[in-house]
């Protein structure tokens, strides 16, 4: 497209079900979100497309408003955002949704122009399997149910902005760490609630932050849950935050229990495409 000059941004705001995806990022050999919206979008715009995500998610997690920011050139300003969203609708696979076809100026990116990323990873706790809710929630079997309020004790404690070194993988951690980036983030909020969903009990975290590093919401998951099971006090998380090691904290939550659920813009700059 270089004979051409960007005239704006097109903006996609999709859900998935991330079971059979091997996460969001393109890697070759493997099926996964982008590359799936990737060939729908050269199908329907007729050229190779670039694409920006506001938050890349792991193989199995799901999302239900994520958004992919598209440079658009010249006269595909007048494509009508109707037939775009029905041409995309028929060409994407089953197991991803266009939600809404929207429009931003030239220089609008979906990762860097968030202001916050929201998730929830719900948990089934109990010896009957979750129906309505399987393969999106985290299914426990303890002899009790999670305390609750204690895990949200304790989620208390990871509010705000701190370096959260110990929630995030390992490898991760030292490339951040070796290209001089920082691992500090800031959680706006974090809470732990019991819900009802289509008829079925969970426990959801639901948490908000500017941005996450790789596996932070399922390794605080995994970390209330051990409060939550009582093998630890609320005060033992701000410990293992204190500590900056991964090796302080529990496990890694699997990935089913985990949905990417909304994106924060600053007002103005998106509109829908009409």
């Amino acid at each position: 497209m270089a004979e051409y000059t960007r005239q704006g941004t097109l903006v996609l705001e999709l859900g998935y079900r991330g079971t059979d995806f091997s996460g969001f990022a393109e890697q070759e050999g493997y099926r996964t979100v982008a590359g799936s919206l990737r060939e729908a979008l050269v199908t329907a715009l007729r050229r190779d497309v670039e694409l920006v995500c506001a938050g890349r998610t792991d193989a199995g997690v799901h999302a239900i408003s994520q958004y992919v920011s598209v440079p658009v050139y010249d006269s595909e300003l007048d494509l009508s955002g109707r037939r775009l969203l029905a041409s995309l609708t028929a060409l994407v696979p089953d197991d991803i949704s266009i939600r809404r076809v929207l429009r931003a100026n030239e220089d609008f990116s979906a990762r860097f122009d968030a202001s916050s990323r929201s998730y929830r990873y719900r948990i089934s706790c109990g010896r009957q399997r979750p129906m309505q809710l399987l393969g999106y929630t985290w299914w426990l079997r303890p002899a009790q149910d999670l305390n609750v309020e204690a895990m949200n004790e304790a989620a208390q404690l990871l509010v705000g902005e701190h370096d959260f070194t110990s929630f995030c993988k390992v490898t991760s951690a030292r490339m951040l760490k070796e290209q001089g980036r920082s691992t500090s983030r800031n959680v706006m909020s974090l809470s732990v609630t019991r819900e009802q969903e289509m008829g079925e009990q969970v426990t959801a975290i639901d948490i908000t932050g500017n941005a996450f590093l790789h596996n932070m919401v399922r390794i605080i998951t995994g970390t209330l849950v051990e409060v939550g099971r009582e093998h630890r006090d609320p005060a033992w998380v701000g410990e293992v935050l204190a500590a900056q090691n991964r090796t302080a904290a529990a496990q890694t939550a699997p990935p089913e229990g985990l949905t990417f659920t909304n994106v924060s813009y600053p007002d103005g700059l998106l509109s829908v495409w009409e």
